[in-house]
């Protein structure tokens, strides 16, 4: 039992890596911006090129992963977050800084696409899905104390603080997948050229138990990104917000992500993890909606933003756990590649949805939850029309 909760908790701190990245580098943005000079446009562009790295890092560390196996992999990845954490910290204009992020994006990829590549390798379907529940649970609890520790060090050493934070994180890391994690990797492990590799992408991306589940969670995740990018800007600049109190909304909202997960974890091997999907489609389309409704009716209040999104964060931890055990469960001998592509996507996702908000701001919450009410409603859409299973 202790083994697999420290499991557990490793794994979830690895899937974790991204949103540490950038729910704790949020609340520092407006301080960013204004110690450099940038404009909220220059500010966004870190948060952008995070996700750009994040995006390409993953398509390239989960075929590796496969390769070489889990192990050396994550170590590289991590070290390689390691020193762009360093380089940001003497950067000196807002270019320099997106510039550290990219790499740090690319470094930091490695903990979700070879965590979920592990939990393939151990288990398949029910038993896959409970256990990314339990590491979503441990995951959701960084998206909480992130923009908290992000801003208690950015009053305690200004906006740079928050590296501190990714440095040491990533030691600890470090030290423990040596330590504590074995290799999971199946043998053989054949090595695996360009041509391969894209015919690899190609099998995995035109496999329909692949793209149903995994096209209503990309479709979900889309709000989850248009509340992390453009969250901070809505509620501080456009409703006035101080940025303490922003720490404390944001934490709020995961609470939704908390609460799903850990009922997840505890359901899906009684309902099934597509009965829980259907659940949380449903879910994350009505908090899309109220969510932009809101807006849209002239609610110029933090209440019109944090609750929505709540219900929203809720829905979502019922489709990641489930639709990643899906989307996983047809590939046992490359589950690298396949976890590989999904995270690629969600990034590059992630990644136009920060650019395009950063465009769309004008002061209120309109832009970043009619991209919720959207992402929802095309969630609930896919799940109904495309995933099979017993309801």
């Amino acid at each position: 039992m202790a083994g697999a909760v420290s499991l557990t908790l490793l794994l979830g701190l690895l899937i974790a890596l991204t949103p540490l990245g950038t729910d704790s580098w949020q609340p520092i943005l407006p301080a960013l911006a204004a110690d450099l000079g940038a404009s909220v446009r220059e500010a966004q562009l870190t948060v952008t090129a995070f996700f750009a790295g994040l995006a390409v890092g993953q398509l390239a560390w989960g075929p590796l992963s496969d390769r070489f196996g889990r192990k050396p992999v994550l170590a590289a990845g991590l070290a390689l977050g390691f020193a762009a954490s360093l380089a940001c910290l003497a950067a000196r204009s807002p270019e320099e800084v997106a510039a550290a992020r990219l790499v740090m994006g690319l470094g930091l990829s490695t903990g979700p696409v070879v965590g979920r590549a592990i939990v393939r390798d151990l288990y398949s379907h029910e038993r896959a899905a409970g256990l990314l529940a339990r590491m979503v649970v441990v995951f959701s609890v960084v998206p909480i104390a992130a923009p908290l520790a992000g801003g208690a060090l950015l009053i305690a050493a200004g906006w740079r603080g928050v590296l501190w934070l990714y440095l040491a994180m990533c030691a600890f890391l470090l030290a423990a997948c040596a330590k504590s994690l074995r290799e999971t990797a199946p043998e053989p492990r054949a090595a695996v050229g360009l041509a391969t590799l894209a015919r690899r992408f190609g099998e995995i991306a035109s496999e329909p138990r692949f793209l149903a589940p995994y096209g209503a969670q990309l479709l979900s995740q889309l709000g989850i990104f248009a509340f992390v990018s453009n969250s901070a800007f809505t509620l501080v600049r456009g409703l006035g917000v101080p940025a303490g109190a922003y720490s404390a909304m944001f934490a709020t909202v995961m609470l939704g992500q908390i609460a799903g997960a850990w009922l997840s974890s505890r359901l899906v091997e009684r309902l099934g993890l597509v009965r829980l999907l259907r659940a949380g489609t449903s879910i994350v389309a009505l908090g899309g909606v109220a969510g932009a409704a809101l807006a849209w009716a002239g609610v110029a209040h933090w209440l019109a933003v944090v609750l929505p999104f709540m219900v929203y964060m809720f829905g979502t931890a019922l489709i990641l756990p489930n639709a990643t055990a899906a989307a996983l469960s047809p590939f046992p001998r490359s589950a690298g590649a396949a976890s590989s592509l999904m995270g690629a996507s969600q990034f590059a996702a992630g990644a136009l949805v920060s650019t395009a908000l950063g465009f769309a701001f004008d002061g209120s919450a309109r832009p970043m939850a009619s991209t919720a009410a959207l992402a929802g409603i095309g969630a609930l859409i896919v799940e109904r029309k495309f995933v099979r299973g017993p309801r």
